[in-house]
């Protein structure tokens, strides 16, 4: 899921009624740290309140249910999807599903279901928040539709400026993919897509935003509209 280019909620806006709270279900660990740090930033209609790798962890939680829930279509886990869905659906809460595997067959389990939407992972975060306000009822008033936060900590000039190699090799790398698998998909060397993923934490470190770490460097990617 990308963050592109997001049309966000202003602060004043929020005020209308209170953040809608929402959970995740996704057994990527640094995909779910990233939604976070996305939401937080930038979706203030959304309260996060509980991100479960597992489905007995979501179900689990004292925060459970919730008004909506984005669910993984894939898991490690034997539960179906059609069994989680109902079991939300069931608890209150509106389901929205989220894919990599955009097929036919999986989008019609998921709403056959109950699921409000299915949606490839391949979208835009403001898209997919765009489709959970549509679900939930949430409107954004003109006023509020060119507001742009800057990046959490973030001042006009501390976002890097990388070049096409390194923004490239960012977006794949922050998506799952190993430095080898990078340079793959990149079709150059792998010292040569090292050297990309080096170059951009080094201009993040230059500009006072750490991404030493790879759960960094998401959260930067995040922040910025790289998060694919």
């Amino acid at each position: 899921m990308g963050t592109d280019d997001p049309q966000l909620v202003a602060p004043e806006a929020v005020g209308e009624r209170a953040p809608v709270r929402l959970a995740v279900l996704d057994d990527h660990e640094l995909l779910l740290d990233s939604l976070a740090s996305w939401i937080g930033a930038n979706a203030l209609d959304f309260d996060l309140v509980l991100a479960a790798q597992t489905w007995l962890e979501l179900v689990h939680s004292a925060n459970f249910p919730t008004e909506l829930v984005f669910l993984d279509f894939q898991l490690q886990e034997s539960i179906s999807i059609e069994a989680r869905v109902r079991t939300c659906r069931a608890a209150g809460a509106k389901v929205i599903v989220i894919s990599s595997l955009d097929t036919r067959d999986a989008r019609e389990r998921a709403m056959d279901a109950g699921a409000s939407a299915f949606l490839s992972k391949s979208l835009p975060m403001h898209e997919v928040m765009d489709v959970a306000r549509r679900v939930m009822g949430v409107e954004v008033g003109p006023s509020t539709r060119n507001w742009r936060p800057l990046p959490v900590g973030a001042t006009a000039t501390t976002r890097p400026k990388l070049s096409g190699g390194e923004e490239e090799a960012l977006r794949l790398y922050v998506s799952g993919l190993t430095t080898v698998e990078v340079a793959r998909r990149m079709n150059v060397k792998y010292e040569t897509a090292k050297t990309y993923l080096r170059r951009v934490r080094e201009k993040y470190a230059k500009a006072n935003r750490p991404a030493g770490k790879k759960a960094e460097l998401i959260r930067r990617a995040a922040e910025d509209g790289y998060l694919q």
